[in-house]
């Protein structure tokens, strides 16, 4: 059975209920948590985005057992990989044997802040893989000096590294990005349950590494509730077509979604009390794969999400 995981939706929460909902998850059963890494919000109505590293070391204090992965973090424009390095390396000292790296290629949402333009999604895996070179030889320990395509790094070195590098797991959905994952990751992260998605991963080099899901849902008292808030306060589930990639602003996204449908979000998204729907959708990861799987409750009810979850969801799983 996969290791089960929650999600810490830093686009919903200000910093110190999400160090609270982390000891929470983990008094509850879960075993590890994904905690978002953006600038912005997706949309106004979220109205929260803190600064992850600093969250993370809270977290630190405030847990035991509890695994954090970043889910994900850009390393490519917004931040310098040299800095997302250091950041890093902090964390895991913190969180011994307890913290992973994610990353990805990166929103335009979070990442245009710095004035840089954006580059088309190739350019993006490009900078990736670069990045995360640059990542891995400054966690050596050594003096590092890189002049590559897109970054430069002159005489750096680290001095507060943990025992062991954290692993590095890599955001993928398309095969350019899926096969990227498996060459250079140490695990994988997608939001699709598709069975192409993980075994792609493990044909490019991703054989016995770990492959992560993330599950979205909606716990609420009834199903008519729960609908209700997914629809308003996560509408960008049922945008697609690479759109979550590409818009700049919450005020942007917010126009994209005026079209979106209540039905439109209940399709994307596991809505209501029914333990055996929410236990059907970690099982489509399962199925198609995928040995991690963590869940994003949507909205402010955080609390009886996870009271739902400890007392009838786990325990099925």
């Amino acid at each position: 059975m996969a290791r089960l995981g929650y999600s810490l939706s830093s686009e919903e929460h200000r910093p110190d209920a999400l160090v609270r909902w982390a000891r929470m998850a983990e008094e509850a059963g879960f075993e590890f948590a994904g905690i978002s890494d953006h600038f912005h919000p997706w949309i106004d109505r979220q109205g929260q985005s803190p600064f992850v590293w600093s969250v993370i070391g809270a977290i630190s204090q405030a847990t035991h057992r509890l695994e954090i992965v970043t889910g994900v973090t850009c390393p490519t424009i917004r931040m310098h990989p040299a800095i997302v390095a250091q950041a890093a390396a902090t964390s895991a000292a913190l969180l011994p044997g307890r913290f992973a790296l994610g990353v990805g290629s990166g929103e335009n949402l979070n990442e245009h802040v710095t004035g840089e333009p954006w580059p088309n999604p190739s350019e993006r895996l490009e900078m990736l893989e670069e990045a995360i070179a640059v990542i891995r030889a400054l966690w050596s320990g050594d003096v590092t000096t890189h002049r590559g395509t897109h970054y430069r790094v002159e005489e750096a070195r680290l001095y507060t590294l943990p025992d062991a590098p954290p692993p590095i797991y890599v955001a993928a959905s398309g095969k350019k990005s899926v096969d990227l994952a498996g060459r250079v990751g140490d695990g994988l992260i997608s939001t699709s349950p598709k069975r192409e998605i993980a075994a792609g991963f493990q044909e490019a080099g991703g054989r016995g590494k770990p492959r992560i899901g993330q599950q979205t849902v909606c716990w609420a008292e009834t199903e008519a509730e729960a609908r209700r808030v997914a629809h308003a306060w996560w509408p960008t589930a049922a945008l697609g077509g690479g759109l979550n990639q590409e818009i700049k602003t919450p005020a942007l996204f917010e126009a994209a979604a005026k079209t979106v449908r209540e039905e439109d979000v209940a399709e994307s998204i596991v809505c209501g009390p029914d333990a055996g729907r929410h236990v059907q959708g970690i099982l489509e990861f399962v199925d198609a794969g995928f040995d991690w799987v963590y869940v994003h409750q949507v909205g402010a009810d955080q609390e009886g999400f996870l009271r739902f979850y400890e007392k009838s969801v786990l325990p099925k799983l």
